[in-house]
């Protein structure tokens, strides 16, 4: 049984993929570029929530990242050596921060520069950036993106950054294929004939903001309260 809180599109009869438009089976109803990407659309679950708004991703994002924070500390059984020194102020300051760092790099998600991971062409093939079918090696460290590139040194933090069950690097690669609806025979294809390299482009970006908002979560400090006892 299919996970209700996937953000997995159903298609739609009658609808199609337009050329450059974020692959969706709801863009022919939608002009907003990137209204499904994975970083604005998750499941409603504890540390997963909408990111529709800045507001939204950043309260999810820290309140997670509290949840976080207090059971390692609660496990360390330090909870007030960890904040002494550290003024309420302080604390508050430094979870503003991290709020507008995470609204910035998700909400402009796009502008946010790839991770220089390692590209490798096959020999012997054409240059092609068109995606069928994106798959992960067993490790995770390498993406096989066609036939013809296959990208490698993806660090294992991109992954510790989850949307629901999986990592946003992990929804791009299930959402971003070839599929063809088998009653209405519809195919939704992501690749945009108008910038070919795009999707390649949002591998390493996703990449960039997985790993910014892992960093900006481990920044965080503690909050001090003490966990709750039977």
């Amino acid at each position: 049984m299919r996970d209700p809180h996937e953000s997995k599109d159903p298609v739609v009869a009658g609808t199609q993929q337009g050329r450059g438009k974020e692959f969706s089976a709801r863009t022919s109803s939608s002009e907003v570029r990137g209204e499904n990407s994975p970083l604005r659309r998750v499941s409603p679950q504890a540390g997963a929530g909408s990111f529709d708004s800045a507001k939204g991703l950043a309260s999810e994002s820290l309140h997670s990242a509290q949840d976080d924070r207090m059971g390692r500390t609660a496990q360390d059984g330090n909870v007030k050596g960890v904040c002494e020194g550290a003024t309420d102020l302080d604390v508050f300051r430094a979870f503003v921060r991290a709020g507008q760092r995470l609204a910035e790099i998700h909400v402009h998600y796009e502008q946010q520069p790839e991770y220089p991971l390692t590209k490798t062409e096959k020999a012997g093939e054409k240059l092609d950036y068109r995606v069928t079918k994106m798959k992960l090696s067993k490790d995770k460290t390498t993406l096989i993106y066609n036939q013809f590139l296959t990208l490698s040194g993806i660090p294992k933090e991109t992954y510790e950054y989850r949307l629901g069950n999986r990592s946003a690097l992990e929804w791009v690669i299930d959402q971003y294929q070839v599929s063809t609806d088998k009653r209405s025979g519809i195919t939704n294809d992501p690749n945009r004939e108008d910038d070919r390299e795009y999707i390649l482009r949002l591998v390493g970006q996703v990449v960039t903001v997985s790993l910014e908002t892992v960093k900006a979560v481990r920044s965080l400090p503690p909050l001090g309260l003490s966990p709750e006892r039977d």
